[in-house]
């Protein structure tokens, strides 16, 4: 049934990008200055999970390596690397800078002065889930490096910026901005059809399949992949040559419950313990929920990090925010 298993992969870009043609020739703009040789706008790429904002990053930055001979291009995931030296080190290693590299002595001035002292060839970063930097100054030092071209996308745009000190908030506050919105039914049908086109024998999985894995989707993209990549492997399991409804049915719940332990397991140590804090409550107000955190924990961090960890989690689906302000509650999601 499976012809080609890349389609179904997270990390995978169309040759086409389905219903986000205006988006991304907003973020190419950004960056066509560095075919003339000048530096590249630092755009703000901002919307809901699931929404295609990684996927059209990175069909931009391969459509502009294939117009710019020397441009160089990395992908960092901020909420995996979230910490000063975890950047540095990506963006070293993606120029093959790390062979002396020690991740205990090396210190953090000395990877930015070789980020800084590479050659000027332009360097674009796609800073993915820029909001989760434990140092979000880093941000002001990566600006100012010439030939360090960064694209910096984070789900909530109020969230982002309340998360920067005035220094960095006024150097990105001008850059442009590139808003998606969740996907249509209609729209995650399309996304579907073209993978299932290109990764699937023909005749395999038909369109009122994908519609109900569309609306199962409610939006997201990454869950109707996920969705759909379940029912294909439980079909090939089986020895079937055709998708049916009760592949699709019974994937649903397994790929959603897939997807949220994949992001409760990338949750930082942190972002962990307040997760288990509400877990085990059931439901719990902001300050009793940050006293028990505080008590879990050795350096606990700040209210103010806490309640971003909270929003982030909400943003993904892990809890609920029940309420405003004193009277706000939260409870995980089932």
């Amino acid at each position: 049934m499976i012809t080609n298993a890349r389609v179904l992969q997270e990390d995978f870009v169309p040759r086409d990008v389905e219903h986000r043609h205006a988006e991304t020739e907003r973020l190419s703009a950004a960056l066509s200055p560095l075919l003339d040789g000048e530096p590249a706008e630092t755009p703000l790429v901002f919307g809901p999970t699931g929404a295609g904002k990684t996927c059209v990053a990175r069909y931009t930055v391969e459509r502009l390596r294939e117009q710019l001979l020397d441009v160089r291009a990395t992908y960092v995931n901020c909420w995996t690397e979230h910490t000063r030296f975890g950047v540095l080190y990506a963006l070293l290693d993606a120029v093959d800078q790390t062979a002396d590299v020690h991740r205990q002595s090396t210190p953090h001035d000395a990877l930015l002065r070789r980020v800084r002292e590479r050659d000027g060839a332009p360097f674009v970063v796609v800073l993915d889930e820029v909001d989760q930097l434990d140092e979000p100054d880093l941000l002001y030092e990566l600006l100012g490096v010439p030939h360090l071209h960064p694209i910096l996308i984070a789900n909530r745009e109020t969230d982002f910026f309340a998360g920067l000190d005035d220094r960095v908030a006024s150097r990105l506050r001008a850059g442009p901005r590139v808003r998606f919105d969740s996907y249509g039914d209609d729209e995650l049908v399309a996304i579907l059809d073209a993978r299932v086109e290109r990764g699937f024998e023909p005749g395999s999985i038909d369109r009122k399949q994908l519609a109900t894995i569309a609306d199962a989707a409610a939006g997201d993209a990454r869950v109707a992949i996920r969705i759909l990549r379940t029912a294909a492997r439980t079909a090939e399991a089986e020895g079937a040559a055709r998708l049916t409804d009760d592949h699709v049915e019974a994937a649903i719940p397994e790929a959603r419950a897939s997807i949220k332990q994949r992001t409760v397991d990338a949750l930082t140590p942190h972002q962990q313990e307040v997760y288990a804090v509400v877990a085990d409550a059931g439901e719990i107000a902001p300050g009793d929920l940050y006293e028990r955190y505080a008590a879990r924990v050795e350096e606990p961090k700040s209210r103010r990090t806490v309640r971003k960890y909270l929003s982030k989690m909400d943003q993904y689906n892990l809890i609920d925010a029940h309420g405003e302000k004193r009277g706000r509650t939260y409870e995980v999601v089932e």
